[in-house]
């Protein structure tokens, strides 16, 4: 794809780094800038990257929905419009790169539902997240649904229903982030946790990602039933093999891909 209106894409080596770039306008999301995001993950999905980093530019990471877009449109253009949103929530797990959300200041509604779509999120201690259709006129439905994965029932509703911002440390404790660093260590602590998560089998950690997303909400015995027969199959992949024996012969691993 050509140049990008809304937002920045940058590859340095194995990471591509998408920053929402609507500082003006908190990073709302317009139709506009979810299709450039859509379009971004899908050319970084297809490229040689091990590694998507998804940022903001400017105060916030992202105030989520924009109403001037919204509020021009009838039943049927909301309803495009969410699902360009929701396209875009299960791009970024279904891409087989590992995906780290950046966050700094705020992340509301559906920039909180961005955060608990990624696959590891870092917080700097100025961050802050909200669901803040609760106290306004209009539910964050979509939003709630990432969220409820990662933090658990009472304090979706406690979240969803106040409409309240909570800050980075009570963030990490109901699991919507994995870290919490000062602001000044916020890209340090990105790169550190990204290099951590990308080593390895590029190819291994791809089926990897995509099993854990099929069978998280599974009953247990369904998950087992999808997991079994990912593991059994990915036993016979290069990466596996090569893994085996490094480990069996006590040298370092030469990864296929």
């Amino acid at each position: 794809m050509g140049e990008y209106q809304h937002l920045i894409r940058e590859q340095d080596g194995d990471t591509v780094t998408i920053t929402m770039n609507r500082a003006a306008r908190r990073n709302s999301l317009s139709a506009e800038h979810l299709g450039e995001l859509l379009a971004a993950f899908r050319e970084a999905g297809e490229s040689d990257a091990t590694g998507i980093v998804l940022a903001g530019a400017g105060p916030v990471f992202s105030a989520g929905h924009d109403f001037a877009d919204v509020a021009a449109r009838d039943l049927t253009g909301v309803r495009e419009l969410l699902r360009l949103c929701t396209d875009l929530m299960q791009a970024i797990q279904s891409v087989p790169q590992v995906v780290i959300a950046r966050v700094h200041g705020l992340a509301t509604a559906a920039g909180c539902q961005l955060v608990a779509s990624c696959d590891l999120a870092i917080a700097a201690e100025s961050a802050g997240f909200a669901l803040p259709g609760g106290k306004g006129g209009w539910f964050c439905h979509t939003p709630a649904v990432p969220v409820a994965r990662a933090i658990g029932r009472k304090r979706l509703m406690e979240l969803a229903l106040t409409g309240d911002v909570v800050d980075a440390a009570t963030a990490l404790d109901w699991g919507l982030v994995n870290r919490v660093v000062p602001d000044a260590e916020l890209d340090a602590a990105v790169a550190d946790l990204l290099a951590r998560a990308t080593r390895g089998s590029r190819a291994s950690k791809a089926l990897g990602k995509q099993t854990l997303y099929a069978q998280l909400d599974r009953p247990e015995a369904d998950a087992y039933t999808i997991a079994l027969e990912v593991m059994a199959a990915a036993s016979q992949l290069p990466g596996a093999k090569e893994g085996m024996a490094a480990f069996l012969e006590k040298r370092r691993p030469s990864w296929p891909d």
